[in-house]
């Protein structure tokens, strides 16, 4: 009898470590189905910006020797297009020695850099299965909630425009009210331009043959001079951990590029989100001390990006405790933590208490912003710390 194999195991879609001895896992962003294998040395990771992927690909100390992907179903060209992923997929295409293509009729038709003939396959498989949607109540609908409760605000504004990595179900309100034309930027005017997208069939069924909505590689979509290129660009992104007022204002007529990445993919799934910020501004978005949590993804190229856009803004959002009430903003991170965004590249800081500007500003006045952002029950502890550290935080 022919006995059924699964790399992962069926309920929790996690590695089984029967198979250890035939596969190595070496992820260059870590999920929920890897985080334990990673941390428990039955899996690697290696820490990579995203918009450097396809080169990574392109190495020839990194050979790709099979390449599986899912596509749509060829056109009457013999197209297939690669739907929701473009990002890393058409790098992985054009570097694997072997391509298999597992065809889908659920996969929409996205517009952009994501075709592929049928003939560049070396193997075709028909599976037909739904794609995957962000659930209720699950931690990608939380946080999809919280991205939601920012675009939820800005139906004041007027012709935003879209550039960013991933893109969701926040954007189809604003786009169907007219407030998302993309007229003002200076990249593909009139089009929003994402590399990769998760959401509802209602995401799915807008991106479908939808010639507003362009999908790219990453190492275009995510390259800081193609970000800064528009004037405005205002990158919204999130952390693990951070170190030591009034609403953020903007602009009508800006460009907005929600880094939507940061906040969406989060299944205990992958997500790159706050962890910690020190009293000085370094962000950790990746760790939980040692403890390997997601990855580097793209947040550093979209904070750069932003911050030499003209008139362009980069945001570092968070709330300012976790769910068991622990300080986000911490006097040092926690030992082994990894530094994603440095203090020199942290522009904005964004809590539920306010906001501060730390560009151009010193360690000790960084620190005095900060703590006024924290909850109020962990200001006292967090002062001690800056003082000892800075001495008198009086600013002037």
């Amino acid at each position: 009898k022919k006995k059924k194999f699964s790399y992962f195991k069926k309920k929790k879609k996690k590695i089984s470590p029967e198979y250890s001895a035939h596969f190595r896992d070496n992820s260059l962003f870590i999920g929920g189905n890897l985080r334990n294998a990673v941390n428990s040395g039955l899996a690697d990771f290696t820490p990579i910006f995203l918009s450097e992927i396809p080169r990574l690909f392109q190495d020839p100390d990194y050979k790709l020797d099979v390449a599986l992907l899912q596509v749509s179903p060829p056109d009457k060209h013999g197209f297939c297009s690669l739907g929701t992923s473009v990002d890393c997929t058409r790098a992985a295409i054009l570097a694997a020695k072997y391509v298999v293509g597992l065809v889908n009729k659920n996969v929409p038709r996205t517009h952009g850099d994501g075709q592929i003939h049928i003939s560049h396959f070396q193997n075709v498989v028909h599976h037909d299965t739904s794609l995957p949607e962000i659930k209720a109540g699950g931690e990608v609908d939380e946080a999809a909630d919280k991205i939601d409760s920012v675009l939820k605000n800005l139906t004041h504004h007027k012709d935003i425009g879209i550039h960013t990595e991933m893109c969701s179900d926040g954007m189809l309100h604003l786009v169907n009210s007219g407030v998302i034309s993309n007229s003002y930027k200076y990249q593909h005017r009139g089009k929003t331009v994402s590399s990769f997208c998760m959401g509802s069939k209602k995401l799915y069924d807008f991106i479908n043959d939808n010639p507003s909505v362009l999908f790219f590689d990453c190492s275009y979509v995510n390259d800081v001079g193609v970000i800064r290129s528009n004037d405005r660009v205002h990158a919204i992104n999130s952390c693990i951990e951070a170190g030591e007022g009034g609403p953020l204002q903007t602009s009508n007529f800006f460009l907005l590029i929600l880094f939507l990445f940061v906040l969406f993919l989060n299944e205990k799934k992958g997500c790159l989100i706050c962890q910690q910020v020190d009293i000085t501004g370094q962000v950790c978005a990746d760790s939980i001390g040692t403890r390997m949590y997601s990855g580097v993804g793209g947040q550093m190229d979209f904070m750069r990006g932003a911050s030499l856009s003209k008139e362009g803004k980069a945001i570092m959002a968070f709330s300012s405790t976790t769910g068991k009430g622990q300080s986000k903003i911490v006097p040092t991170l926690k030992q082994g933590s990894g530094v994603v965004t440095t203090r020199a590249h942290v522009q904005y800081v964004v809590t539920e208490y306010g906001f501060a500007k730390l560009y151009g500003k010193s360690l000790r006045e960084r620190a005095k912003l900060l703590i006024n952002l924290a909850h109020p029950d962990h200001r006292e502890s967090l002062e001690k710390a800056a003082v000892e550290r800075f001495g008198k935080l009086d600013l002037d």
